[in-house]
């Protein structure tokens, strides 16, 4: 099973690539983030001709996220949301695929800063998502995927150490994402790649992308079940580059090969 994440930054804005990658990769279950669409306008027959049927918790103007499959995988909804922290919008979506995987896909808070009122909350919402986690009731192989609006270690930082301190890169945000693999979780790249630098984000500005001036902080995350059935996982760097007139999303999608 091939499963991938990626923040798309605008559907509708992005159709046409998204339309490329599909075909080109032709990923069996995708978790995109930041929709910007109301459930209401997400062009279910343009991914149905694509091959592919969604589940959505869409939200207008911001956030959304969304779950693609392909048909001949079934997708139970599990979840849409968030419990306790629906004031942050649509920032979550979980489904059982085909009775052989529970795929949860996130876009979670940014913070914007470290003195802005929207960092504590963000704290706050791993917090919620933890608990979340913890009590989920489920035998299956377990994956959560999405933009975590972390990054974990210097690592995975064009800032390296310097960066320690800035929003992304704080004490208290690695805790709580810490507090996530504490529910059971390994991120998939840091198994496959301990001395890895690569990263999945790069602003549109100042050449970013080109002088690898990036951050990781989109991941797939998987429990010991998930782990075990991992054959491989890449940062689909080709796909934050234009294709045909095209503009990418600022960040690129992140691809798992699963043998279930």
């Amino acid at each position: 099973m091939r499963i991938a994440t990626w923040n798309v930054n605008g559907l509708r804005a992005r159709l046409e690539f998204i339309e490329l990658w599909l075909k080109d990769r032709q990923p069996d279950v995708v978790g995109l983030q930041e929709l910007k669409t109301p459930d209401a306008d997400f062009p279910y027959d343009f991914f149905k001709d694509l091959g592919y049927e969604a589940l959505v918790h869409g939200q207008k103007s911001w956030n959304g996220v969304a779950i693609l499959h392909k048909p001949e995988l079934s997708a139970e909804l599990v979840q849409a949301g968030l419990t306790g922290e629906e004031d942050w919008g649509s920032r979550l979506i979980c489904a059982d695929i085909d009775n052989r995987l529970r795929f949860t896909t996130v876009y979670c808070p940014n913070g914007k800063a470290v003195d802005h009122d929207d960092y504590p909350n963000k704290l706050r919402w791993f917090e919620t998502l933890a608990t979340h986690l913890q009590n989920q009731d489920t035998t299956l192989p377990q994956v959560i995927c999405g933009d975590f609006n972390i990054v974990p270690t210097a690592a995975d930082t064009h800032k390296g150490e310097k960066g320690d301190g800035d929003v992304f890169h704080t004490k208290q945000e690695r805790e709580r994402l810490q507090g996530i693999m504490d529910c059971g979780f390994t991120d998939f790249y840091r198994h496959l790649e301990p001395d890895g630098t690569d990263h999945s984000w790069w602003d549109y500005r100042g050449g970013a992308f080109h002088r690898k001036l990036g951050l990781r902080i989109d991941f797939i995350l998987g429990t010991d079940p998930a782990l075990q059935a991992l054959e491989s996982h890449s940062i689909d760097r080709d796909y934050r580059k234009k294709k045909d007139g095209l503009t990418a999303s600022d960040h690129a999608p992140v691809i798992a090969e699963l043998s279930l």
